[in-house]
């Protein structure tokens, strides 16, 4: 029986990449000097810190056009509130998205439904869906509709199996 999984990864190597160039390009770029601007990577978030709101924002867009260079989609990024640091300075996190929660997989299984598409089930499997079908066309109109609905989060399809 055919079957596919839908997923939301993120490429860490790339978001590695995409800071670090930011990172040089923050030491280098002269609307950054003095600003003691600065941006740190962990597993799970990253950090911007900066001297005022505006040179956050700089950063803040700076991250973005490094991140979809490099095919991050920006649903993977969840921007959290600007913060206000010590010494008059503004900090903000940004958490990286990735896999599907519980919430997120029993929305897709609901829009799955909807399609009315026969011999056609979703299950969820951890962090990601399993969908299976009798057709492999019907399995391919769930991928175009999956793709058109916007859930917030990036999804691939992955395992396609006939």
């Amino acid at each position: 029986m055919p079957s596919f999984d839908v997923v939301s990864e993120i490429d860490q190597q790339e978001i590695r990449n995409a800071v670090d160039q930011v990172a040089r390009e923050i030491r280098t770029r002269y609307d950054f000097k003095g600003t003691e601007s600065s941006i740190e990577l962990s597993d799970t978030e990253i950090k911007l810190h900066s001297s005022s709101e505006d040179r956050l924002a700089a950063l803040r867009q700076l991250l973005e056009e490094k991140l979809v260079r490099r095919k991050v989609s920006m649903k993977a990024l969840d921007y959290q509130k600007v913060e206000e640091a010590s010494g008059a300075t503004a900090r903000q996190l940004v958490k990286l998205v990735a896999g599907i929660s519980k919430e997120k997989a029993t929305e897709l299984n609901k829009h799955i439904k909807t399609l009315n598409l026969k011999g056609v089930q979703s299950q969820s499997q951890g962090e990601q869906v399993r969908v299976t079908g009798k057709k492999r066309d019907d399995l391919q109109g769930v991928i175009a509709a999956l793709k058109e609905h916007d859930f917030g989060i990036p999804l691939q399809f992955t395992n396609f199996r006939d």
